[in-house]
Parts: C-alpha cells; sequence; structure tokens
C-alpha cells in the first residue's frame, strides 16, 4: 500500500512537471540578453520586480525590467549584441523591454554613449528619456545626456541616423546637427555645438576599437555576447573532432567549468549561472564545454550569422540531471528512475521533463 501511495503521488508530481516544462517550452523566453560587461568605481543594480538597490555583479545577465546606477566616479557598460551601451557617472538606465526585436532602454539622469554596430529588418533600438523616446534608425554612434531634474535631452548623432519623439511632434536627426530639447512637445529646443571628445567618449570610443579588432570574432558568431573578453584569457586552437576550441589561461590547477560563480533566478529563464570570471559570460551561456585530451576547452560550434540563424542564449550551457533515491518499500521496478531535463534547439529553457529509466533497473 506504502508503495502505491508513493507511486500514485510521484505520477501526480511528474504530471506537474511536465506541464510547468510544456508551459515553459510553449513560452519562448528570449534568445536574446543583455550583460553587464565591465564596470568601474561604484555601480549599483535593482533586478526587475524589487525595489531594493544592490552592488553590481560583473557578468549579470541583464533583462526588462532591471535597472542600473553607476555613483559619481563610476561607469558601466551594457553589452546587448550587436550593441553596445555606457553609462557615464551620475546615470541612472532601466531595462523597459529585452527580446529578440526589441531593445528599449530608459535613460533617466546622466549620459549614456551607444553604438549600434547592425539592427537586423524589423529589429527596434530605442531610449527613452523623462521628456521624449529616440529611436536609433541606423547603426552608428550616439551620446545622449539627460540633465539631472530630468527636463532637458541632448542628442548627439555622431554617425547614423535616429527620430526623436515628443507628444505630437517628431524630429529627424543625423550627425549633421546636436539637439537640445526641453519639455515633453519637443517645441522647444535648439541647436547645439557638437562638443570634441571628452574623456568619456575617448573611452567609450577605445573599447570599440579593441572589440572591432577582437581576434575571437573569427571563431565565433557577432550575435554571442561577450566573446571579445576570451581575446585576452585563453587561446584558441582546432582540434580534428570539435573544430574551434578555446583554452582558458591562468587558471588554477583542476580548474573546471561552472567552478566559479552563483547560481541566481532570473525570469523568464530561471535559474541562471553567473560566472566570477571576466571571460566567464560567453563561455556560460553559449556553445559548450568539452574535456579535450585531459583539458577544458569551449567549443562555440559553427560560425552562424543573418537573422534566420541567431547564437540562443541559455541560462547555462551545463547539462543538468537530477537524480532521486526511492524508499526500500518501493517496487524494484521504479528504483533507478532519474528525472532528466531535456534540452532542444530552440531558445533558452525550452526544455521538457522526461521519465527515464536507468539501465541497471531494467536489469533488476
Amino acid at each position: 500500500m506504502r508503495a502505491q501511495a508513493f507511486i500514485r503521488a510521484f505520477a501526480f508530481l511528474a504530471g506537474l512537471a511536465m506541464l510547468a516544462f510544456s508551459g515553459w517550452a510553449s513560452a519562448d523566453p528570449p534568445s536574446r540578453v543583455g550583460r553587464l560587461g565591465y564596470m568601474t568605481g561604484a555601480v549599483s543594480f535593482s533586478p526587475a520586480g524589487e525595489s531594493d538597490w544592490v552592488e553590481a555583479t560583473i557578468n549579470r545577465p541583464l533583462t526588462t525590467g532591471d535597472r542600473l546606477w553607476t555613483d559619481a566616479r563610476g561607469r558601466a557598460e551594457i553589452q546587448l549584441g550587436g550593441a553596445m551601451v555606457r553609462l557615464h557617472a551620475d546615470t541612472g538606465v532601466s531595462v523597459l523591454n529585452l527580446d529578440d526585436r526589441i531593445a528599449q532602454l530608459q535613460l533617466t539622469q546622466g549620459t549614456l554613449n551607444v553604438r549600434v554596430s547592425r539592427l537586423a529588418p524589423g529589429q527596434v533600438f530605442e531610449v527613452d528619456t523623462p521628456n521624449l523616446a529616440f529611436t536609433l534608425r541606423e547603426p552608428g554612434e550616439y551620446r545622449i545626456e539627460v540633465d539631472p531634474d530630468g527636463n532637458a535631452t541632448t542628442i548627439i548623432v555622431r554617425k547614423g541616423k535616429g527620430e526623436a519623439y515628443g507628444d505630437g511632434a517628431a524630429y529627424a536627426l543625423d550627425s549633421r546637427q546636436a539637439h537640445r530639447f526641453t519639455g515633453t512637445g519637443l517645441r522647444e529646443y535648439e541647436y547645439v555645438d557638437t562638443p570634441r571628445l571628452d574623456e568619456f567618449d575617448r573611452w567609450s570610443t577605445g573599447r570599440d576599437r579593441a572589440y572591432d579588432n577582437s581576434g575571437s570574432a573569427r571563431y565565433v558568431s557577432p550575435d554571442v555576447v561577450g566573446y571579445e573578453d576570451l581575446d585576452a584569457h585563453g587561446t584558441w586552437r582546432e582540434d580534428p573532432g570539435y573544430g574551434n576550441v578555446w583554452t582558458p589561461t591562468r587558471v588554477a590547477a583542476g580548474w573546471a567549468p561552472y567552478r566559479d560563480g552563483h547560481w541566481t533566478w532570473i525570469d523568464p529563464w530561471g535559474w541562471t549561472w553567473v560566472d566570477d570570471a571576466p571571460w566567464g559570460f560567453a563561455v556560460s551561456h553559449y556553445g559548450r564545454w568539452a574535456n579535450v585530451r585531459g583539458t577544458w576547452g569551449w567549443v562555440p560550434g559553427p560560425v552562424r550569422t543573418g537573422p534566420t540563424m541567431p547564437r540562443h542564449w541559455w541560462p547555462s550551457s551545463a547539462a543538468t540531471t537530477f537524480s532521486f533515491r526511492f524508499p526500500a518499500a518501493t517496487s524494484a521496478a521504479w528504483r533507478g528512475f532519474r528525472l532528466r531535463r531535456v534540452r532542444f534547439i530552440g531558445p533558452p529553457m525550452r526544455s521538457a521533463a522526461a521519465i527515464t529509466r536507468s539501465s541497471t533497473a531494467a536489469t533488476r
């Protein structure tokens, strides 16, 4: 009787698990995510749905509802795949919407440097401020400033084109003229001289130049967020069995992937790995790790480009298996079953629960 009751309870729980997993699968969470790729000074973070602020951590995945704040001497860089967003000191940014088609940020105060390297057909990149919405129409370089009182926005298009929208008004902007808008109607505006590059601009340009010259770009898809940090922390080689393989340098003896970091819950993907290493984002969420003749190496897979062949982001590229031990009173035919999370090729966390019988149970 106890065994039968246990089996019925287990079947009920397994059914709930299958429903939950199938719901996640049908939801198809976005395969695009942001990354806090660099920070210096004091940078604060508030996750979606929370009112408290905590100290930001490198490699934190960023998604809809997240907020960042840089203090007086702080700076931060958000990497979005195809775009770099850099925060100057005393700057607040919220992620209003981020999915495979839309990147919508809100600049509440301070200064952003935005560099968009590519926009796929149908993709939208927008920065909202307290008094307007600015849509970036082309790849380019943009500087956006919001006064501390939130009443005025200055937009400098160094390269590219965009449109500023207010209450009943819209203006096309390009690199020929910088604008300063006051109020939400955009009827109060003035032309301003495009300023020379300041120290924040030079810092942003230097990081762009380093990314443009990344050696790792030859081995990975441009949609892989964080691949630029692999250059200074490892080496590439071609393996006859795996293809292109990246191996980290200066790691401790006996090092293995997913050892230094922590798990955190991030909607809509669930438990997500945040690696401590500055190079740990791309290798934790894309491709896979393989032990190649006694050495751990990261295999990014074939380079794929184009809007129909994105590189999908995963909460972790490590496979997970959950094993359960059943009471001795349970029928021997049930012992040895495992609840295994099966990953499909597709968006992150598109998974299902399957009950599989181990070979040992089958022979008992």
